[in-house]
């Protein structure tokens, strides 16, 4: 079973430095379907103005990944942690207990274009952390890299739920196909580019639901970047 989430149809909310797409419910933006996805709480889409961004804001029991599409994107945080993510690398933080954190754009002229990932915890309570890992020399390599487990695997961020997260970059007319073990689930969010996902067609800033698959056939109809989420 697939069901398309087309880009147009998300909550949109625009604060003039903040443009923000929402595939699932969050914050104003409030749609019955589309509360989440399995353990997959939240994928926002946000454009970020140059010398902007969010205030020191609390976070607890809930799984972080971001991912930079381009720009970049400064992190503090109440654990001591400062760094800047750019395009190649990815973000994550283990709310856990309880953290404050900031994240703000430190270009002067260029907007930054992300995406931020919640996924809830298997376990609440857990030690809040932080990291970032480089990806961007894996992605030569491999064009569906696995970044994010359950148990970190193959050198990914391991995260407290069962839950997988693959970063994709294709060139156009390429293929590959994505095995789905019985009773797990999938969602595909297309960055940009043109994917035909078994025989469903997807353009920039879509979402795909799968479910009772037992495989995806991914094929690139242009140059494509996307997200892959293996869930329970």
């Amino acid at each position: 079973m697939l069901k398309l989430r087309k880009s147009q149809d998300r909550g949109q909310a625009n604060h003039g430095w903040l443009k923000s797409f929402h595939s699932f419910s969050f914050a104003d933006y409030y749609d019955p379907e589309f509360m989440g996805f399995r353990s997959l709480r939240v994928i926002n889409e946000d454009f970020i103005a140059p010398a902007m961004g969010f205030g020191k804001h609390p976070h607890r029991d809930m799984e972080i990944v971001s991912y930079v599409v381009k720009g970049s994107l400064e992190h503090k945080d109440s654990l001591g942690s400062q760094s800047i993510i750019r395009p190649g690398e990815i973000q994550f933080m283990s709310a856990g207990t309880g953290i404050l954190h900031s994240e703000f754009n430190p270009e002067q002229k260029d907007e930054t274009h992300l995406l931020q990932i919640w996924i809830m915890p298997s376990q609440t309570g857990v030690t809040p952390k932080y990291g970032q890992i480089p990806i961007a020399e894996k992605l030569k390599e491999k064009k569906l890299l696995l970044v994010v487990s359950g148990d970190g695997r193959e050198g990914s961020i391991q995260i407290t739920q069962d839950a997988k997260l693959y970063v994709g970059k294709f060139v156009k007319s390429e293929s590959v196909k994505f095995e789905i073990q019985q009773g797990r689930h999938a969602w595909l969010q297309l960055i940009h580019g043109k994917l035909d996902v078994n025989g469903a067609l997807m353009d920039a800033g879509d979402g795909l639901a799968v479910s009772d698959e037992s495989h995806l056939q991914i094929a690139t109809l242009s140059e494509s970047e996307f997200l892959l989420f293996d869930l329970v």
